[in-house]
């Protein structure tokens, strides 16, 4: 099953300069839903090269495409009824991992996510967001 964005297909080539994005998933028999975030791509730091200092970092395209949620309740159901059962749908790309953690909190509080356990499958937020990092989204207000 693929990710959707604006009822279009997301494919690889879109990701442009995008960091992430912000995700719902929702269950097609029960209309559960999931709120989360996902980055595109992982750094991974390798050793300094002999006679260096600096460590080398290069990145790895993440497990984006096959991504079902963090949530261990989701992932279980996913397993039993299935894949098919689920619609995967972006719902707003974003720059930096800041803007993410913004948006992935926004929607889960716009959206009473942990206040409605029998319409998400939420059971809790985290995030550290300094005004200074989401500069850009300033700019929007």
């Amino acid at each position: 099953m693929c990710w959707v964005y604006k009822n279009v297909l997301f494919t690889e080539e879109m990701i442009d300069d995008y960091v992430g994005f912000i995700y719902l998933i929702t269950e097609k028999d029960t209309l559960r839903q999931y709120i989360g975030q996902k980055v595109f791509f992982n750094k991974i730091a390798k050793k300094p090269l002999k006679g260096k200092k600096n460590r080398r970092i290069s990145k790895k395209q993440s497990d984006w495409m096959d991504y079902y949620g963090s949530s261990d309740e989701l992932k279980n159901q996913v397993d039993l009824k299935g894949k098919e059962n689920y619609i995967r749908e972006i719902i707003r790309l974003c720059s930096s991992k800041s803007e993410m953690n913004y948006w992935e909190a926004y929607e889960i509080f716009n959206r009473h996510a942990l206040l409605q356990p029998e319409k998400f499958y939420n059971s809790w937020v985290s995030s550290r967001i300094n005004r200074n990092q989401v500069k850009r989204m300033i700019d929007e207000f």
